[in-house]
């Protein structure tokens, strides 16, 4: 079941005759056997939630979870719930289970974003703000300052900020203003002293100056810091000169900001995306969010004027916006963050001369000897993906350089380097994503520096956004072409390799190197390949392949034999596969899910999901990687790639798996399972009615070991020990 109509591009995948045909029995499965996915969404980030929670984890990354739940949620909203409003609207919504209304859905999900956004506010009104103050770390009022204070942070308000503020009235000559999306305003109630006429105003918060102000003190004092909103709030008189002030409150809107462009009905992609872009802004509207203490003839003038109902407005307790918790990561307060990690250098890519301070490996030569699986953060990106680029944009031997870019940024050595091999003559083909969410904008500046330096930039296939993480180098060794490719689960972007765990497998098996110049043939021209030796590839048989790989351990344990299916993913809603799951537990199967985020499955299906286990693993790292392992009776198959088991991934993006061969990489990945599957690890459970429940306690009250960190302890360890090849 898809919303989407799939688009016939040719891509193909692995040969169908590399599979047994397998009719698995038919089964009776329940109508109600899927969690509606934007509930499951918001049950993740309540996981989320539950880190700022916690007393256990560092203050200061306390209040980055509290800045990513908010961020989260933002984006929910201007694409899901509008996404669903929308379809509900035209008609085209698909109820997730047979018997709940969209509507229903709808109303549900309103019930439960409420509740975490007052849950959200209360936590840093009853915790956090709390436990900084105990810390020397103070988000103060205008009340808390002393006079001299006030002054000071009166004179910056002359100087800084005053000068930018646009106040703008609403009255016969002067119509509601246009307000942004996720812009933070105060509605003003005033009153003219001469003609006792009240008015209204809307002064908006400058998004490009600070969102908290240092409060002037001694540098051995605490931190002190006030919202900008409260300073320009108390200083109100100076914009309306002559008026009297009587009321204030903060709101803030969120609109819809999902994109839709007709890709096949228009001559110039960038030119139709540069129009969205402009057409974005003026979305319609969602969510308002106000003060606790507005009172009812400003709200009611902005349900009004906005034409938005009482139950799309979230009534909390200031500071709105907490996004700007973000901001406190910058101070410097190293005991109240995780202990910093620096990655390590995958052993077979360490420079052979380790006497030598700037001694650099030879990429090419390690990966000859053998394919090289990295894990990043633990290993590091920018002596694996970066060398690799970079070498090769150097070296004279290399003829060409292709590879495929979703999220990245302008300034990136990534980037950098295929500009510099462009400008070294050899041939550098880069595919643009310019339609990756919410990054249009930045891809389609960059894009056009690297045409202008020379390289060939295309944007992949109408109707179809290019997800898959692919790098291929093409080499000139003894009058022979020898392929170097790199096939990976997250973006080129070095700043999220930081924090975003993903895998990357390089390789010069001839097979990936042809299966990708194939590939690159597809996306950049016309050329019609069907058949790939280590790929799987959407979106016409990944998922095919997927479940083919799923009914192959059915057939094992039906014959008696060990049979277990392995997923790790960011997301799983795909019907198809995940029926599979249920015929694969119902024969006998182990089934085990490692979801970060939205889980469609359920494993409280009496005769259907007994053999199903579902985790989830939140914390310093944003589990990313996708990971699939098929223990085949003992001869494990598995696949790493950038596929999450989504209708969007499977039917209308480019997504690329590849098979993993060494033995010691298979090993490595299916421990990582273990670990994450283990009752003794800290993680969260999927259980009866889609409840997550956090299990990091053992029976004693005791912490359980933190998943993410015993992954950097063994990572570590075993680059210390391995003995190179």
């Amino acid at each position: 079941m898809t919303d989407a109509t799939m688009v016939d591009t040719g891509l193909g995948d692995a040969d169908d005759d590399d599979f047994d045909e397998i009719v698995p029995d038919v089964v009776d499965l329940p109508a109600d056997r899927y969690i509606d996915r934007e509930l499951s969404w918001l049950a993740f980030n309540q996981r989320v939630l539950e880190l700022a929670e916690d007393p256990n984890v560092p203050l200061l990354e306390r209040t980055n979870f509290m800045g990513i739940f908010a961020s989260n949620l933002d984006e929910f909203f201007m694409v899901r719930v509008a996404g669903l409003k929308r379809r509900i609207m035209t008609g085209l919504a698909v109820p997730t289970n047979i018997g709940t209304p969209p509507a229903k859905v709808l109303e549900s999900i309103s019930a439960e974003a409420h509740a975490l956004q007052e849950r959200h506010a209360a936590v840093w009104h009853d915790d956090l703000r709390p436990a900084l103050a105990a810390e020397g770390i103070e988000m103060v009022s205008w009340h808390d300052l002393s006079g001299e204070e006030q002054a000071e942070l009166y004179e910056y308000f002359q100087v800084r900020v005053f000068p930018v503020l646009m106040p703008l009235a609403v009255d016969p000559a002067h119509p509601f203003p246009y307000i942004s999306g996720l812009s933070l305003n105060l509605a003003v109630r005033i009153r003219n002293a001469r003609t006792g006429r009240q008015e209204f105003a809307r002064v908006k918060v400058p998004a490009m100056l600070p969102r908290v102000v240092p409060v002037p003190g001694p540098e051995d004092g605490p931190t002190r810091l006030l919202p900008l909103e409260d300073l320009i709030a108390e200083n109100l008189t100076d914009l309306f000169p002559g008026m009297d002030v009587l009321q204030h409150h903060a709101f803030r809107l969120t609109r819809n900001e999902d994109m839709v462009v007709e890709e096949d009905e228009t001559e110039n992609l960038i030119q139709a995306l540069e129009q969205e872009l402009r057409r974005r802004r003026f979305g319609p509207p969602i969510r308002l969010e106000i003060a606790e203490d507005m009172d009812d003839v400003t709200l009611d003038l902005l349900l009004d004027e906005l034409d938005i109902s009482e139950q799309e407005v979230y009534r909390l307790r200031g500071p709105l916006d907490l996004r700007a918790l973000f901001g406190l990561g910058s101070i410097d307060r190293p005991d109240l963050k995780f202990v910093k990690h620096v990655p390590v250098t995958a052993l077979e890519l360490r420079p052979k001369d380790v006497d030598s301070k700037h001694a650099k490996a030879d990429v090419f030569a390690a990966i000859r000897s053998g394919d090289v699986l990295v894990h990043h953060p633990y290993e590091s990106f920018a002596t694996s993906v970066q060398a690799f680029l970079e070498q090769a944009a150097r070296d004279p031997q290399v003829l060409a350089i292709k590879q495929t870019l979703y999220r990245t940024s302008g300034d990136s050595p990534i980037v950098k380097a295929l500009i510099e091999a462009a400008q070294n003559g050899k041939q550098v083909l880069a595919l643009v994503e310019v339609k990756a969410r919410f990054d249009e904008a930045n891809n389609i500046e960059w894009a056009r520096q690297l045409e202008k330096a020379g390289v060939h930039v295309v944007y992949g296939l109408v109707g179809l956004k290019t997800h898959c993480k692919l790098a291929l180098v093409i080499r000139e060794e003894r009058g022979e072409l020898r392929h170097y490719s790199h096939v990976g689960t997250g973006n080129y972007n070095p700043k999220t390799s930081r924090i975003y765990e993903d895998f990357g497998l390089f390789t010069a098996d001839p097979a990936v190197g042809l299966d990708l110049t194939r590939l690159f043939n597809e996306l950049s021209g016309y050329a019609i390949e069907k058949k790939f030796k280590r790929l799987l590839v959407a979106p016409l048989h990944l998922r095919k392949g997927l479940v083919k790989l799923i009914d192959r351990e059915v057939k094992h344990a039906r014959a008696g034999k060990h049979a277990r299916v392995q997923i790790k993913v960011n997301s799983l809603v795909d019907e198809q596969v995940i029926d599979a799951l249920y015929r694969a537990s119902q024969a006998g199967v182990q089934v085990d899910v490692w979801v970060r985020g939205i889980c469609s499955l359920r494993v409280d299906l009496p005769g259907v999901s007994e053999n199903i286990r579902v985790r989830s693993v939140l914390g310093r790292y944003l589990e990313h990687s996708r990971v699939f392992a098929f223990h085949n009776d003992g001869s494990p198959e598995v696949y790493i790639g950038s596929a999450d088991m989504m209708h969007r991934n499977l039917d209308r993006r480019i997504e690329a798996l590849v098979s993993v061969k060494e033995e010691r990489h298979v090993q490595e990945l299916l421990a990582l399972f273990d670990l994450a599957m283990d009752d003794g690890s800290s993680t969260w459970h999927l259980g009866e009615g889609g409840t997550w429940t956090r299990r990091h306690r053992d029976d004693d009250g005791q912490p359980l070991p933190d998943t993410q960190d015993v992954t950097m302890t063994r990572v570590a360890s075993r680059r210390r020990s391995r003995t190179p090849r």
